[in-house]
């Protein structure tokens, strides 16, 4: 197995397109070509990440469209499609066409254009995820069961909904200075839970889950170039290598879980990573979490083993997962601020991680961080992909 680097990244603004999913993703790719400036240099792998594109955009057979708009053939090219995972399984397809000599270069590119359709409309989309006939049948969405999964971890770890609030705080305090952000707007806890206009600015969705509890609704692309860390040095920027990938399941239907607030398949993932990367949470520099719901920072931080179970929120308390605190988590705005285009999420994930490594954060920079870690997290934590990364090769 070949040591493979990331030698090229690329990314959209966030939001509301104003174009189509295969533009975004053009301008994704096009971006990390040049980030990289391959030269005369042959792409001869493409992976594709999109979840909802045949319903929500009528497009299927986007990694052959890519190709053929951006004149990439005759490059191989397929699409992964892993629920809101596709972004780092495609990563991790993409890896392993590269570890394993059958590709020497490989783009990787993760497009959703979600806000094409209506909130609802998007809502039910995703909730294709969940069990046919044990969940979805019954009305169950991805805020429905965030929002039981948050009551059973508040109940058993005295996590409070100030403690949920603390996490978009945090989020849209980083997210507002990414120019690339989806929502680019600071919250305070007066706003979230005391004011005098709560009930109209941050309505219930799920109890106990409120409104900023929960991700918006985005747009948006982002692209990684894949190459054997020995030709890291043939292109321009410093490389980051991929260090570890870990990758784990679980039952689909939540209620059939032995214990539901816990997520094995986050806890098995990280640390198939960190074994894989000869490194442990100890190790790491910056995160970034699958915070689709705030909940989910906090459980996460702890399967991942950055904090004891049921310390998670104690943590965010005293400012260690805060941009200057001890672990960064999310200092993109993760997807709470930044946004969550579901099948490109993993990939923009990588890609936050990849400008932490090389310096380039600008504003949101983590100094001096050597060592990234994401996580993935598909359906309601039944499939869920962690990556590790480190600065040069």
């Amino acid at each position: 197995m070949r040591d493979v680097a990331i030698v090229g990244v690329g990314t959209t603004q966030f939001g509301r397109a104003q174009w189509s999913l295969l533009k975004m993703m053009c301008e994704a790719s096009h971006d990390a070509i040049t980030d990289a400036r391959i030269g005369d240099r042959e792409i001869d792998g493409i992976f594709v990440a999109n979840m909802g594109a045949g319903r929500n955009n009528k497009t299927l057979g986007i990694a052959s469209a890519l190709v053929d708009r951006m004149n990439l053939y005759p490059t191989p090219a397929e699409a992964i499609e892993n629920g809101p995972a596709s972004g780092a399984s495609a990563v991790k397809t993409g890896y392993m066409a590269v570890a394993s000599g059958m590709c020497d270069l490989v783009l990787v590119c993760g497009g959703e254009r979600m806000r094409e359709v209506n909130n609802l409309e998007a809502t039910e989309c995703v909730s294709y995820i969940s069990h046919r006939y044990a969940e979805y049948v019954y009305g169950v969405t991805l805020p429905a069961l965030a929002g039981m999964f948050a009551r059973l971890y508040m109940q058993k770890y005295g996590v409070t909904q100030e403690h949920l609030a603390m996490v978009a705080i945090k989020n849209h305090d980083h997210g507002f200075v990414n120019r690339k952000a989806h929502i680019r707007e600071r919250v305070t806890m007066e706003g979230l839970l005391h004011g005098p206009d709560v009930a109209n600015n941050n309505p219930y969705v799920a109890d106990p889950l409120r409104f900023y509890d929960c991700c918006p609704v985005s747009d948006g692309a982002s692209a990684v170039l894949l190459a054997p860390a020995s030709m890291a040095g043939d292109f321009a920027k410093r490389p980051v290598r991929i260090a570890g990938v870990g990758q784990a399941t679980d039952c689909q239907a939540v209620h059939e879980r032995p214990d539901p607030t816990e997520l094995p398949a986050v806890r098995i993932a990280a640390q198939k990573a960190f074994q894989m990367a000869g490194l442990t949470p100890a190790d790491i520099d910056v995160c970034e979490l699958h915070d689709a719901f705030t909940i989910l920072e906090i459980a996460e931080s702890e399967e991942c083993g950055f904090f004891p179970k049921g310390e998670g929120h104690k943590a965010l308390e005293r400012g260690e997962t805060r941009l200057g605190g001890k672990l960064p988590i999310s200092p993109s705005g993760g997807l709470k601020a930044r946004g969550h285009p579901v099948g490109n999420t993993g990939v923009s994930q990588i890609v936050e991680l990849v400008l932490q490594l090389r310096g380039e954060a600008g504003p949101y920079q983590v100094p001096s961080a050597k060592r990234g870690f994401a996580v993935n997290f598909g359906g309601f934590g039944n499939n869920v992909v962690a990556t590790v990364l480190s600065e040069g090769v």
